[in-house]
C-alpha cells in the first residue's frame, strides 16, 4: 500500500475542486466535480460554485442550469439537506440516501406522529398534486395531501421549512425543488420537470456512481467517512460494506499517518506525484470542501478552533484555507471582508484573495 500525507492530500483535493487552480467549468460541472452542493441557503450554493471559477464567469449559470436546461436538480439528498446535483446521476445520491429509512423507527414516527403506511399515502396524494407538470407551493402542496388524505393533524408536519415528511418523497424521486414563487418554495415531479429522468437505479448501481463521485473530490478518505458525508453516520455498517464492495474494482488503498483510504484507482498515480501547495483560498459558509471532510476532521480544522467553523444551529463558516488546511474564518461586512486567522497566512496572497472574493461577491 503506497503512502500518502495529508499535505500531498489536501493539495490534491484542492486541485480536484478547481481551487488550486481556479478552473474554468460549467456551473454543472463544478456541482457534478463536487458530488453536489450543499443549498440550504442559496447565495453559499452560488458562491461555493463561483469561487472555483474565474470572476465574472457565467453569472447567473446556477439559476439556468436548475430552471431552463434543468441539468441541474435541486432537491433534498445528503444529511437530509438541500443539494443542488447534477441532474443524469441525482438518482443514484437519492437511491443511496433512501436506504437510510429512519421513518421505520418508532422514535421517528412518535416524534413526527407519522407512520411508514402515512408516508406511503402522502407520497401517492403528492404525485396526484404534482401529475401534468404542476408547480404548487408548499402551502398549496400540504393542502392537497391533507385533502387526499385526511392527515390533518400532519398538516403542521408538512408545512415545516424543514421538510420532514417530504425528504423521503424527495428520495424516493416523488418531488424535487421547482423555480421559488416569489419568496415561497414550489415543488415539481422530476419526472415532469427534469428531461430524461431516470428511476432509481440498484442500491449497487448507485453506489458505483455516488461512491467515485465522492472519492473523485474528497478522496482519500474512508468508508466511515464516505457514511458521515452521506447521512450522518446513521447508515447501517453492513450496507455501507455493500457498497464499497459493489465499487471495488474502481478503487485502490493508499496510507495516511497509519490510516487504510480508499481513492480512485485511476486518481492513484496522479495523487502520488502531487506536491504539497502553498495556496490561499476564501471558502463561503457550507462550502463542499469543509462538508466533504466533516468538520471533525482534525487533519482539516485545528480542534481547538472548531467551535468557530461548526456554529450553533448547524452553520458552517466561511473559511480560509491554507496548505489545504482551514486556518481561520472570515466574514463579509459593509468595511469589507474580515479575516480571524488561527495561524500565520501569507499576507500578499491573502489580501490577493480578498480582492478575487470582493468581485465575485460584486457579481
Amino acid at each position: 500500500m503506497k503512502t500518502v500525507t495529508w499535505p500531498q492530500a489536501l493539495a490534491w483535493r484542492m486541485r480536484r475542486q478547481y481551487l488550486d487552480p481556479v478552473g474554468g467549468a460549467s456551473a454543472p460541472e463544478v456541482v457534478r466535480r463536487l458530488a453536489g452542493v450543499q443549498a440550504q441557503v442559496v447565495s453559499a450554493a452560488e458562491l461555493a460554485v463561483a469561487v472555483r471559477r474565474p470572476p465574472g464567469a457565467g453569472a447567473g449559470e446556477v439559476g439556468r442550469a436548475l430552471w431552463e436546461d434543468r441539468s441541474l436538480v435541486k432537491t433534498w439528498a445528503m444529511r437530509g439537506t438541500l443539494h443542488l446535483l447534477p441532474a443524469a446521476e441525482a438518482p443514484a445520491y437519492l437511491a443511496l440516501c433512501a436506504t437510510v429509512r429512519n421513518w421505520e423507527k418508532p422514535s421517528w414516527q412518535r416524534t413526527f406522529g407519522a407512520t411508514p403506511a402515512d408516508l406511503e399515502a402522502i407520497a401517492s396524494a403528492a404525485a396526484s398534486a404534482l401529475s401534468g407538470g404542476a408547480e404548487p407551493t408548499r402551502e398549496e402542496l400540504t393542502a392537497a395531501i391533507v385533502a387526499e388524505t385526511g392527515s390533518g393533524h400532519l398538516a403542521e408536519v408538512l408545512g415545516s421549512g424543514w421538510g420532514t415528511l417530504l425528504k423521503p418523497l424527495a428520495w424516493w424521486g416523488v418531488l424535487c425543488h421547482g423555480p421559488s414563487r416569489g419568496n415561497r418554495v414550489t415543488f415539481a415531479a422530476p419526472e415532469h420537470a427534469v428531461p430524461g429522468w431516470s428511476g432509481p437505479p440498484s442500491v449497487e448501481d448507485a453506489a458505483r456512481t455516488v461512491i467515485p463521485a465522492f472519492l473523485g473530490a474528497h478522496g482519500p478518505a474512508t468508508a466511515e467517512a464516505f457514511d458521515n458525508w452521506t447521512m450522518r453516520g446513521t447508515s447501517r455498517k453492513k450496507d455501507v460494506r455493500s457498497w464499497f464492495a459493489a465499487a471495488e474494482d474502481l478503487l485502490a488503498q493508499v496510507e495516511i499517518e497509519g490510516v487504510a483510504m480508499y481513492v480512485l484507482r485511476e486518481h492513484l498515480d496522479e495523487l502520488l506525484d502531487t506536491p504539497p501547495t502553498r495556496a490561499v483560498r476564501l471558502l463561503g459558509g457550507f462550502d463542499q470542501y469543509v462538508l466533504g471532510a466533516g468538520t471533525n476532521a482534525a487533519y482539516l480544522i485545528p480542534p481547538a478552533h472548531r467551535a468557530k467553523v461548526s456554529r450553533a444551529a448547524g452553520w458552517i463558516s466561511p473559511v480560509v484555507l491554507y496548505e489545504g488546511r482551514v486556518a481561520g474564518v472570515w466574514e463579509a461586512g459593509d468595511g469589507g471582508v474580515t479575516v480571524t486567522p488561527f495561524e500565520d497566512v501569507p499576507s500578499a496572497a491573502l489580501d490577493e484573495e480578498i480582492a478575487r472574493l470582493r468581485d465575485l461577491l460584486a457579481t
